[in-house]
Formats: C-alpha cells, sequence, structure tokens
C-alpha cells in the first residue's frame, strides 16, 4: 500500500484493511510488552520504541481515515468504525498501563533524561501527564468503564459525521425554469446545470452542499427557495430534516454528552468542560467563559447596530414588512453592494486557483524562504486532487495532498489533517512531514480553471496555516513535532494569522490575477474590499461567540436528568450573546459536528482565543514590514519550526516579547474597545 512511503490510494482494498490493522496492533502491544520486561529503560529503549510502533499504525490508518472523510462509501464505513474502535482501545490500554506509566517515569527521574533535548524531554513529560488524564491509577473496574466509555464516544462519534453527511446529501432538487434562480451568479448557476447534467437530469440540481447552499442564501430572489433551503440546512440530521428520523442526531448527542460526564468524573474531574480544558492554554472553564462574555459584551452593540441596518434597508430600499433568518444574508449582500460597490461574484473573476495557489506559495516563500512546487508522482483519492513538495534550497523538506472541491460523499467543510509526522525512524532515517489539506469550493466549469470567492481564498489561507504549522517543524520527535503537542486553543494560531494576507494589498498585487486578462486587482476594487473588510463583522463574531458559549455551557452544566437541557441552555446563550434569532425548528446543533464529532469538545472556543494571538502576532507584521524578513524568520523559529516542544504561551511571549492582548483582535474586527 506504500508508493515513495505514502498511501497508493487507488490500491486500499476494505477487504484487508482490518486484518493488517490488527497485525499492526498486535505487534505494538507485544513490542512493549518486551520492553517492559526488560526492567531496565531508556529514552531510546521505549520511548522510540513507542513512538516508532503507534507511528506504524498512524501510517496505515491516515489514508484509511481520510478516505472516510473524502469518500464515504458503506463498505469503508463498516471498516472504518471497527478498526477505529480496535484503535481506541489499544490507546486506552496503554494511556492505562501502569507498568509503561512507571517506565516513563524511571525515565524521567534518570540521569540520562537532562542530556535530552528539549523536545524528547517534553514528550515524556506530556505522556506522564496524558497518562493521569487518563486514568493510570484507577482500579481495574474504573478502567475497564473508561475503556467502554472511550469505545462508545469512538462509534457515537463517527455515527454523528455519518449522519450529517447522509442528510445533507438526502435534499436535493431540481429546477428546470432558470427565472426561480433569478439574482444567483452564473458562475453557480453553470455549476448547478453541470451538477444537473451529471445526474443525467435537465436543469440545475440545487443541494445543500457549502457552494450551492451559499449561492442560493446569499444571491436567489426567490424568497421561498431561500427559506426551503435555509430550513433544509438548518434541519440537518433533526427529525424534521432531510431524512428524518432515519439521520436524527438528537439521541446521539445526549448520549454523548452523558459519556462525556460520566468519562471526566471517573477521572476526578467536575465535569467534561474542566476535563477538557486541563489540557489547552486556558485555565479553566470559568476563565473561557469570562473570556467568551468580554468578547460578546463588547461585539454585541455593535452587532445589534448592523442589525438594524440590514433591517431599515429590506424595509426602505425593497419593501420588506418583516426581515427573517432567511432573508440576512441576502439583503446583507445586497446592502454591502450598495455601501462598498463590492460583491463576490464582481471578485471571483480576479481569483482562479492557479493563481491563487501560486501567489499563496508566494507569501510563503517571501515569508519562510520555501519553494513550493507540484509533484506529480504521487497516488491520489480523485482526479481533482493536486500534490506538491515544499523545498528549502533544494531539498524537499516536506509534502502535501490538496483537495478543493465539493463532490458527493465528500465531508462537508475544510480542514488539515495529519498523513505523516516528521520524525527520526527507529532505524535511523528521517520520515518527512506531509499533511492533506482539504476545502469544499465551488469547482471548475468544464476545461476552465475553478474561479474563487475571496471567502474561499480566505478558507484556503487558513488551511494552508495549518499545513504550513505541520510540514515547517524542525522537531523530530512525532509526539511534539508540527500540530502535535500543540495545545488546542493555539492550535489555530498559524492558520489565522495566514488569512491576513488575503486582506494586504502588497499580498493581493500577486494572489489575484483576472482569468482572462491576468491582471491583478485594480486599485479602486482592492480599496473597496479592504473598506468592506469589517461589514457586519460584529454579527460574525457573537455567532462565533454563541457556539462557543453554547459548547463551553453543555460540557460544563449537562445533567442527563434534565430534558430539553441541550435546547434550553442554547436558548439562553442566544438570549445573552445572539442578535439573529433562528426558529424554533432549527436545530443546527444536530450538524454541529466540530464538537459532537471533530476535536473541539469544550474547546471551540479555540477560535477565538488563538484568533487573539493571531491578530496579536500580525500586529508586529504591520508594524515592520508584511513581508520583513527578521520578523518572519522569527515567527517561524518561535511558532512554526518548534511544533508541540514547548508550551504555546512561551512561544508567543518569546515571538512577541510580551503577553497576548485582547485589543489587536478588536482592531483587526473593526469593533470599538
Amino acid at each position: 500500500m506504500e508508493k515513495n512511503n505514502l498511501p497508493n490510494f487507488r490500491d486500499i482494498d476494505t477487504k484487508n484493511i482490518l486484518s493488517e490493522l490488527n497485525y499492526l496492533i498486535e505487534l505494538a502491544r507485544s513490542s512493549l510488552e518486551e520492553a517492559i520486561k526488560k526492567k531496565t529503560f531508556t529514552y531510546d529503549s521505549l520511548v522510540v520504541l513507542r513512538e516508532e510502533v503507534e507511528d506504524n499504525i498512524d501510517n496505515f490508518w491516515s489514508p484509511i481515515s481520510h478516505l472516510q472523510a473524502v469518500c464515504n462509501e458503506e463498505a469503508l464505513r463498516k471498516v472504518y468504525a471497527e478498526g477505529l474502535l480496535e484503535i481506541t482501545k489499544l490507546h486506552t490500554e496503554m494511556d492505562q498501563d501502569s507498568d509503561l506509566f512507571l517506565a516513563y517515569e524511571e525515565i524521567r527521574d534518570s540521569k540520562e533524561f537532562s542530556d535530552l533535548s528539549i523536545p524528547k524531554q517534553k514528550a515524556v513529560t506530556n505522556a506522564i501527564k496524558d497518562f493521569h488524564l487518563t486514568g493510570v491509577n484507577l482500579s481495574a473496574s474504573e478502567k475497564a468503564k473508561l475503556l467502554d466509555l472511550n469505545s462508545s464516544l469512538s462509534t457515537l462519534s463517527t455515527k454523528f459525521s455519518n449522519n450529517v453527511l447522509d442528510s445533507t446529501q438526502e435534499w436535493q432538487k431540481t429546477i428546470t425554469n432558470v427565472e426561480e434562480l433569478s439574482g444567483v451568479p452564473k458562475n453557480a448557476l453553470s455549476l448547478m446545470n453541470q451538477a444537473a447534467v451529471k445526474k443525467g437530469a435537465k436543469g440545475y440540481l440545487v443541494t445543500l452542499d457549502i457552494p450551492t447552499y451559499l449561492a442560493i442564501i446569499t444571491h436567489c430572489d426567490n424568497r421561498d427557495l431561500r427559506k426551503e433551503l435555509y430550513l433544509a440546512y438548518g434541519t440537518r440530521s433533526s427529525k424534521i430534516g432531510p431524512g428524518g428520523e432515519k439521520f436524527d442526531n438528537i439521541e446521539i448527542i445526549y448520549e454523548v454528552l452523558e459519556k462525556r460526564r460520566d468519562l471526566a468524573e471517573v477521572l476526578g474531574f467536575k465535569n467534561y468542560a474542566e476535563f477538557s480544558v486541563s489540557k489547552k492554554m486556558a485555565g479553566s472553564p470559568e476563565e473561557v467563559l469570562s473570556f467568551l462574555r468580554e468578547l460578546g459584551r463588547k461585539a454585541k452593540p455593535q452587532a445589534e447596530e448592523e442589525m438594524k441596518l440590514v433591517e431599515s434597508y429590506a424595509k426602505n430600499n425593497h419593501s420588506l414588512d418583516e426581515i427573517k433568518p432567511w432573508d440576512i444574508a441576502y439583503y446583507s449582500e445586497k446592502l454591502k453592494q450598495d455601501l462598498f460597490e463590492i460583491s463576490d461574484e464582481l471578485l471571483r473573476p480576479f481569483f482562479p486557483v492557479p493563481r491563487v495557489l501560486e501567489g499563496m506559495f508566494e507569501v510563503a516563500r517571501r515569508l519562510f524562504e520555501i519553494d513550493i512546487k507540484e509533484n506529480n508522482t504521487l497516488a491520489t483519492w480523485h482526479d481533482d486532487v493536486l500534490t506538491f513538495d515544499i523545498k528549502r534550497g533544494h531539498k524537499v523538506v516536506a509534502s502535501f495532498y490538496l483537495d478543493l472541491y465539493a463532490r458527493e460523499n465528500k465531508r462537508g467543510g475544510a480542514w488539515m489533517a495529519e498523513c505523516r509526522a516528521k520524525r527520526i525512524r527507529l532505524k535511523g532515517d528521517l520520515q518527512k512531514p506531509v499533511a492533506f489539506l482539504t476545502c469544499n469550493f465551488s469547482g471548475p466549469i468544464g476545461t476552465n480553471s475553478a474561479l474563487l470567492s475571496h471567502q474561499e481564498v480566505i478558507t484556503l489561507f487558513h488551511e494552508f496555516g495549518h499545513g504550513l504549522h505541520h510540514m515547517l517543524t524542525k522537531v523530530e520527535v512525532a509526539s511534539v513535532s508540527g500540530i502535535n503537542g500543540v495545545c488546542w486553543d493555539a492550535v489555530e494560531l498559524p492558520s489565522q494569522f495566514m488569512e491576513n494576507y488575503c486582506w494586504e494589498s502588497e499580498a493581493l498585487a500577486f494572489i489575484s490575477g483576472h482569468n482572462e486578462t491576468k491582471e491583478p486587482l485594480p486599485e479602486d476594487v482592492l480599496q473597496k474590499l479592504i473598506a468592506a473588510k469589517n461589514f457586519n463583522s460584529a454579527l460574525a463574531l457573537v455567532r462565533q461567540i454563541e457556539f462557543a458559549l453554547f459548547d463551553m455551557r453543555i460540557h460544563m452544566e449537562f445533567d442527563p436528568d434534565k430534558e430539553g437541557q441541550v435546547a434550553n441552555i442554547l436558548s439562553e446563550v442566544r438570549d445573552e450573546v445572539s442578535v439573529i434569532k433562528p426558529p424554533d425548528e432549527y436545530s443546527f446543533e444536530n450538524s454541529f459536528s466540530h464538537i459532537f464529532a471533530g476535536g473541539y469538545a469544550a474547546g471551540y472556543y479555540s477560535y477565538k482565543w488563538s484568533e487573539v494571538l493571531s491578530a496579536d502576532a500580525f500586529s508586529k507584521f504591520l508594524e515592520s514590514g508584511i513581508f520583513n524578513r527578521q520578523t518572519g524568520e522569527k515567527f517561524l523559529y518561535s511558532i512554526l519550526e518548534k511544533g508541540g516542544s514547548e508550551d504555546a504561551e512561551d512561544l508567543f511571549v518569546e515571538f512577541m516579547g510580551r503577553e497576548p492582548s485582547i485589543d489587536a483582535l478588536l482592531k483587526q474586527s473593526g469593533i470599538s474597545a
């Protein structure tokens, strides 16, 4: 299954996955058992061995996990769920192995420890902390309970994610009369027509995939269609949504929350939020709530004014008596066009994919002195997927896969995932870091290059920032190289930092280029884009605060005996910080995959926490020049290269020379402090 030590996706046979995985798992168990029997332990004989056997499993499983997200098919689902269960069991066993824990403590307390490099020391101390956080000191019955809880949570997470995908794909509508799609941009119409033709239908195929959904909800004059789409999207995986009870996630939500609460209690925490935050920069759940509420207090008044402007505009300019949630994006876009004479569809021709990629790679070259070249020798899972090498000088230091476009059986959203971690293997050679970068953009029409909206460009830069964090690491210990070992509320720093370059005229000069004339954004359009940057920014901010407060509160307060508690807490949060109130049937929590099927449980606040760090860090570039080599070198050295080998707060202070400040984020968002 390996090609150049990378997966040959086309040759992966679902029939063989479990047998190969179980072989690697048993090899890991027997190898560690043999190592423990020796009674004397060194870093190389134990920690490196454990890293090796775990990395063998990770390297085998990463393409399987990735395929489950980007080519989700029934045969793979069953295998993935069973395999993930076995991996969860193995990790739980290791984390609760008292002999393994004592061996790590022996290494930490040995004379050898002080001679180890900082990353190796961090790998040992992190592991010891993880042993405590996963119940190494518990009784046998409590360990068994933890294993059962972890296994159940793994299964529930996968089922939640599958339900969201299935419910999303359940809804579609073919429209033959183009007048029903009045206002929808030509690019989006062409894509909908192309999708219909692929299905053997005439007209335009409307789906809940994000590019189509946004095109309708933002631009379509047909109010009834906007409402239909809004409610279909907002009720996914609920009993009244697409697919109905078959894909309803509400029982899974309650089961997940109850099991997380039980897990936290077994480990000695008051609630799951306290357990989650114990591994992050934030000191406590209460500190997180205070942080979010401070942001909310400062943003909500401006958000209310922004909403009044949209309502007034819809009433006075379009004779709308009452604005509904499915009207807000539509009239906001029209107001934005009137105020700034700018729109995504005006900008889209300036962002053809080849030019954007070329410009993004040029940003990285200027900042970090790296070159990025396409590598067509790597096997991929779809013809749309691009593959690249990152070079320092003439040496390849990392590689990545780039999967840009939405399609059937592909999970929505955008993310970066690890394919390979940078590490020194047991035999002494270096394994280079490799990343998966995945988006769900509007695809190409016919043989023409895809044209991105400016927001899609920002998303691409965001995921590329995650990728750089993973791939530019100089740390050669897997558990703390790249994004590994970075506390969750700092992991968004590099990704959000890179977004800033999508707004800077010096960068946009080479990121943009008209798909026909090749000319960059004209100066007048550029100034309008920058002027419109913070349009409705407070509305966007309070929406994120709503999600983060809801996430933190349900993981702090959940009580299975309180009926309807999830909906009640969400309602209370909306009363506190929200400006836009959706209708009662709207059930966004049923498709909130970040916290119920991703890694953000009691951690969604990380986006805002990290944004404080990224805005503050970018202020240093604004002072010295956005491509200042010394500042870029310092960011590379202090943040990107060190991965998780040192505490995130210490690395931030090393770069900035001080503690982070919230003021830069407020200023960046155009919100008065």
